[in-house]
């Protein structure tokens, strides 16, 4: 039998970024159900603990840039620990995300959240900007006309911020599982035991 994943994700996360491919590729070897829920980590700070970046103390935002250079150089991927548009705001492209969960599916949803990351972290590019997420559409292959479709798609987008403060959720990504929470995606080694412990017994 197959498990389910809820899959917190924030489409502007550098730690999202990073863990994206690899999570996707092990739940669909482990044969599970992603449920895709995107979140707005600005109201999941306030009741969780969490700060925004620019109001961290100094220490943190500099130990931040250097674990995220070791992470990108160990895993091998394209990343501009300061980019340009960072911070952005995150909710159209959460928004449009929904939209292509909804209309496509979440395989086509997972993939184009892969390209809203990277267009972040590797791409320099706005995802904030309608423009940008046109062309990211595009690429993916997928109709402009989800970019209208998903002008009223906020109520959902707020369902899924408010199901991830219920499951305990206090940053992204996260990944809950029988609702066992792991955090982060260098947690994705626990993810994979745990997705394929059904297998094992």
């Amino acid at each position: 039998m197959s498990l389910t994943v809820d899959y917190y994700l924030a489409p502007q996360s550098p730690w999202t970024y990073l863990g994206h491919a690899r999570f996707v590729r092990m739940a669909a070897e482990a044969g599970a159900t992603v449920k895709l829920k995107v979140v707005d980590l600005g109201k999941v700070f306030p009741v969780s603990g969490g700060l925004p970046l620019a109001q961290r103390p100094p220490q943190r935002q500099a130990y931040r840039l250097v674990e995220l250079a070791r992470w990108r150089d160990a895993l091998g991927l394209p990343m501009n620990i300061q980019p340009r548009f960072f911070p952005v705001q995150g909710q159209a492209a959460a928004r449009l995300i929904v939209a292509v969960d909804a209309a496509d599916g979440t395989a086509a949803a997972l993939a184009l959240a892969g390209r809203v990351l990277a267009a972040v972290w590797a791409q320099e590019r706005n995802i904030a900007d309608p423009a940008t997420l046109a062309e990211l559409l595009a690429e993916s292959g997928l109709p402009a006309a989800r970019l209208d479709e998903s002008a009223g798609l906020q109520p959902v987008c707020d369902a899924h911020t408010q199901a991830a403060i219920d499951a305990g959720v206090f940053g992204a990504p996260s990944y809950v599982i029988d609702g066992e929470l792991f955090w982060g995606q260098d947690r994705l080694d626990f993810v994979q035991r745990r997705l394929q412990a059904p297998s094992s017994v």
